[in-house]
Parts: structure tokens; C-alpha cells; sequence
């Protein structure tokens, strides 16, 4: 491309002053447009209530009593949340409300020390996964069919706010073949995406990337309503067993 060249007209001033200006700003918006603005960096060192990473709440679920640990370590310079499961579940979830036209992407690291080895998709016994990075989707009233919104306005009464329109679980599991999904056990406003599967990257450190955008839109077949909530949860309430992982590096772009 040609450089642009501007020349100077003291008879034309005011006229090159704002083409000048607008340049700059088409430029500016440009490099917008090309990077999509800052990544957004969702874990730090900064400690919030109770010692858990700052802007974290916890997770929990009804009608289970035990919940896993979570504590924000340094692992030689590295930020990490290390999760520990006996027999319990809960998580920990940043809550957000992000455009994911805009915010397209999530990374992280994660390290676990080994699968759920009762673990399996297809089964509520065996819904636990060592790791998972769990993103929520708001529901949206205005673009909810009529039973839609009737049953989520239901469930509002009952517990005083809107559940997700959706979940994509991106999981670390036992016998969902890496690279391929399944609707939750539970319900399918919830699917499920190994990531990693098997013993072959147990006790290694492994960096991921998703197009969630995309992942949603596949596994969904609608577009993605706002991005509500990032998460990270080990669980072993429905098979007993005990679990650790390490969690890092969380960004979305």
C-alpha cells in the first residue's frame, strides 16, 4: 500500500487539519478492528474475599454438601488455582457480561493429577471431570420463545435470578474421545467438549485455546447471547472420587 501523503496549503489549513484528523481516526479504529481490543486477563495475584482471586466468587449447587477446595498458590511465578475434590463439587466463577462477538476466544493452562477413572458423559453417576473451564450465557427474555420464557421466569421465581440460556463445558475427561461432545448428563443447555481425555498429559502442564463464539454456535445452533460467567471446577460428587488440578493463564481475546 502507498504511504499517504498529505501536503501542506496554508490556503487550505482548516481543510487539511481535518483530513488529517480523520485519517488518524480511521486509522485508530482500524487497529481496532484488526486486534479486537486488549485480551482480558482473568486471573491475577490480587486476592479478593476469603483469599480467593480477586473478582471470584464461589460456585455452588443445591443439594450439595460437600464443595471442593480452592486456594490461589504462586507455582515458580505462575498464578494458579489449585483445586482439590474428595467426593465434592463446586467451583469457582468470575462473573462477566461480555459481548462474545467481540470477546471470541478463551485460553488457559490446566494440569491434572488424574482423571475421574468412574467418569462418563452419558451417565449422571459418572458427570465428573478432574478439570473443567465451564462459560455461562445469559439468558435473554427478549429473544426467548414464549414456553421458553415461562419456564425460565419459573425458575427465577423459585431461586430469585435467570439460570443460563447456556453452558459450554470445555473438560479435561475420561472416556469422551478428545475432540468431541455431548450433551450434560443433566440437561442439554449444558454441552460438553473434551479438550484433553485420558492418562497420556496426566501430571503435565497443557495450554489450550477455543473459539467459543464458534464452539457455541456449533454445538448449540444459535448465536451466543452475552457471555454471563467463566468458571473453573474439578468435581467427584457423583462418583466418590478424589481429584486435584491446577488452573492458569485464563485470558479471553
Amino acid at each position: 500500500m502507498r504511504p499517504l501523503m498529505i501536503r501542506y496549503n496554508p490556503s487550505g489549513q482548516k481543510h487539511t487539519l481535518v483530513l488529517l484528523f480523520t485519517v488518524i481516526l480511521f486509522f485508530s479504529m482500524y487497529d481496532g478492528m484488526v486486534f479486537g481490543g486488549e485480551p482480558m486477563q482473568l486471573l491475577s495475584s490480587e486476592t479478593g474475599v476469603g483469599g480467593l482471586p480477586k473478582g471470584w466468587e464461589p460456585l455452588t449447587f443445591r443439594k450439595v454438601e460437600q464443595h471442593t477446595k480452592y486456594q490461589l498458590v504462586d507455582e515458580e511465578g505462575r498464578v494458579v488455582i489449585k483445586a482439590t475434590s474428595v467426593a465434592s463439587a463446586s467451583g469457582l466463577i468470575r462473573p462477566l457480561d461480555l459481548d462474545p462477538t467481540i470477546y471470541q476466544s478463551i485460553s488457559w493452562c490446566w494440569k491434572v493429577d488424574d482423571i475421574i477413572t468412574k467418569g462418563d458423559v452419558t451417565k449422571k453417576s459418572g458427570d465428573d471431570y478432574a478439570a473443567r473451564i465451564y462459560v455461562t450465557f445469559r439468558f435473554d427474555p427478549e429473544k426467548a420463545s414464549f414456553w421458553e420464557s415461562a419456564k425460565f421466569k419459573t425458575y427465577k421465581a423459585l431461586y430469585g435470578e435467570f439460570p443460563p440460556k447456556g453452558a459450554l463445558n470445555y473438560v479435561w475427561a475420561n472416556r469422551l474421545p478428545k475432540g468431541e461432545s455431548a450433551d450434560n448428563a443433566y440437561t442439554d443447555r449444558a454441552q460438553m467438549l473434551a479438550v484433553e481425555s485420558g492418562t497420556e498429559q496426566v501430571g503435565k502442564w497443557r495450554c489450550e485455546e477455543r473459539n467459543l463464539y464458534e464452539d457455541y454456535r456449533k454445538l448449540f445452533g444459535e448465536e451466543p447471547t452475552n457471555i454471563s460467567g467463566i468458571a473453573v471446577m474439578t468435581d467427584t460428587d457423583n462418583t466418590g472420587e478424589t481429584a486435584s488440578a491446577s488452573y492458569a493463564d485464563l485470558v479471553l481475546k
